[in-house]
């Protein structure tokens, strides 16, 4: 079930290569000055093209294909395990953003030496550079190139390697030459296309004479039992009781803060803490991440979702996908290949469009990443320990070197993963236990280096226990996913909690020095301003003030208001309109709350 190309498909994929790669001239010569231009296009960016990036970072190749592969597995409700994660967005909007952007570091791993002192935060910080800008990085890459590889196969017939030569190629010599400021000019258009071209695919999906439209889609025995937003209540079904607890429970009550995961970071942090770092003022900080999180969760699933419901009557099992795709290998045959699939459907010139609507989202992923790994290799790794005098041209240098050397990893890498799930599960449990302390360690003195240290190391070996050695040992115990992150949670946050009373606090020179500079306010620092005072020095914390009770009634009035939208949106498409309009008025409400409490925080 190959799909041929025409002229008019064509032109809008050239098209749009040919303009990318422009940007990316045009701005070579400015990016290229220091590395604050080619790392923060020189911290002067408005809040509206940082918040467009951010979402477009986070719209890849391989996130319609994960979330067709949640909701085809559990249903649209299954979607609650990033859903969840608004929750992190939130916390960071109106508590964190301003924090990170206050202290003005170049990267978020700087901050371990603003933070902590001694021989423990330099190696935290060269450590992370490399554990974040070069593993977790590469694993980020590796899954939206997986992405890429099916759809090649699916639409184009090309072999993985044929997919990633062109991909990695063209997005390497974007990346290279125009550093940041061509992420966050090209990120503009790649989201307009991205978000076109989704919308197409599901109004196709959704005319397709087997689907019927939304009301023979809603109807039809294969997705009737897929549509429900909230788990259903019925702990007599073991399923049903499952797909509650693991999909619903879990993400809500513990993931949202428990776990690090790139691009909802607990406190902020990765190529989103970049963003906010290279806004002109605090107010773009904070602007960046809620327009953001409003767009990412309330904006974008539903064309996704629609696509992927159409594909359980198109596709109803992983047979249906092999048969109707022999020439693809049958380790890369999985739920999350239905959704290209389906974009075999689209008429051509559409077609065309859609292709380049998902290049368009590979290269924003992938540029993006390859510029935030790098930043962390030149300035947290090359420039700390390696070569501390080496001039601000040597150091893009070495950017653009470690941009190339990342991508060919994550090419690899490509090539040995199966599915998106896979990676997402994988990149949830290495981080499990780790978000209280992201949170925490801006507002209480007492967690130092060795408590990063300790949850770092103890989340790895968890993860790597789990996913390569307990199930071959302990075939009679075999934990589903959700219960093997729970357990990683308890024991990783025991163990850092542990290092923190054990381990020798902060001095106090340094924790007085972050205690001026980010200003966090609040009981949690009242030991150090007390100390300080006997000491003859003050702490002013009249610019930052306490703010969390008011940042924390704000993020849940955020998160009442993007919930409402997205439900709404839902229950206009199912047709229950009276619960639609009922929606929108809790969202309008709330976002009237929002305004208000917000004001109080002067931002």
């Amino acid at each position: 079930m190959l799909v041929e190309l025409l002229a008019v498909d064509w032109i809008f994929i050239i098209g749009f290569f040919c303009v990318a790669l422009s940007v990316g001239i045009w701005v070579t010569r400015q990016a290229g000055k220091s590395t604050s231009e080619f790392f923060l296009s020189g911290r002067k960016m408005p809040w509206w093209l940082l918040g467009m990036s951010m979402v477009a970072t986070t719209f890849s190749t391989d996130t319609p294909n994960l979330v067709t592969d949640i909701v085809r597995k559990n249903g649209v409700a299954g979607n609650w395990v990033w859903w969840a994660f608004l929750l992190t967005g939130m916390l960071t909007v109106f508590v964190y953003a301003r924090l990170w952007r206050r202290i003005g570091v170049l990267t978020d791993v700087e901050f371990y030496e603003l933070r902590y002192s001694g021989r423990s935060a330099a190696f935290l910080r060269g450590f992370r550079a490399l554990y974040l800008g070069i593993f977790f990085n590469i694993m980020i890459m590796g899954a939206v190139s997986l992405a890429a590889i099916k759809i090649g196969a699916v639409m184009m017939d090309l072999s993985p390697i044929q997919t990633l030569s062109i991909a990695a190629v063209v997005t390497v010599i974007f990346s290279t030459l125009g550093g940041f400021r061509g992420v966050l000019l090209t990120d503009f258009l790649l989201f307009s296309v991205a978000m076109i071209g989704a919308a197409a695919a599901a109004v196709v999906a959704l005319r397709l004479p087997e689907v019927g439209g939304l009301t023979g889609m809603l109807t039809h025995p294969a997705v009737a039992g897929k549509l429900d937003m909230i788990p259903a209540i019925n702990f007599t079904d073991a399923a049903s009781r499952d797909t509650l607890i693991f999909v619903f429970l879990i993400p809500l009550t513990v993931q949202w803060w428990a776990s690090w995961y790139p691009g909802s970071e607990p406190g902020g942090g990765g190529y989103v803490a970049q963003r906010m770092l290279a806004a002109k003022d605090e107010k773009n900080a904070v602007g960046a991440t809620l327009f953001f999180n409003a767009a990412h969760y309330a904006l974008r699933p539903w064309p996704w979702i629609l696509v992927a419901l159409c594909s359980l009557i198109i596709f109803p099992d992983l047979q249906s996908l092999q048969t109707a795709f022999p020439h693809i290998p049958a380790d890369k045959i999985g739920h999350d290949l239905a959704y290209p699939a389906m974009l075999t459907y689209l008429p051509h010139g559409l077609l065309g469009l859609v292709l380049a609507s998902l290049i368009a989202a590979y290269m924003s992923t992938i540029s993006t990443h390859l510029n935030w790994g790098s930043s962390y290799v030149v300035n947290d790794f090359y420039k700390r320990f390696i070569d501390p005098g080496a001039s601000e041209r040597r150091l893009v240098f070495v950017g653009r070197i470690s941009t190339v050397v990342m991508m060919l990893l994550a090419a690899l890498l490509a090539l040995m993963l199966q599915n998106a799930l896979q990676a997402f599960q994988i990149l949830l449990q290495i981080g499990a236990g780790t978000g209280l302390l992201f949170i925490l360690r801006w507002f209480w003195w007492r967690i130092n280096a060795w408590s990063e240290i300790t949850a770092m190391v103890v989340s790895f070996i968890i993860a790597i226990y789990f996913h390569l050695i307990h199930d071959r040992v302990l075939p009679d115990m075999i934990l589903a996913d959700s219960w093997k992150f729970v357990i990683g949670v308890g024991v990783t946050t025991g163990a850092w909690l542990i290092a923190t009373f054990a381990a020798r606090p902060t001095t106090d020179s340094r924790l007085r020095s972050f205690c001026r500079l980010a200003q966090p306010g609040g009981p949690g620092w009242r030991k150090v301003r007390e100390e300080a005072a006997e000491a003859g020095e003050t702490i002013d914390v009249s610019e930052g003030g306490w703010t969390l009770p008011q940042g924390l009634l704000c993020m849940v009035l955020a998160c009442l208001a993007v919930y409402a939208v997205l439900f709404s949106t839902g229950n206009f498409l199912y047709g229950k309109l009276g619960m639609g309009v009922c929606l929108l008025f809790v969202g309008a409400g709330a976002t009237l709350a929002l305004r208000r409490a917000w004001r109080k925080m002067k931002i």
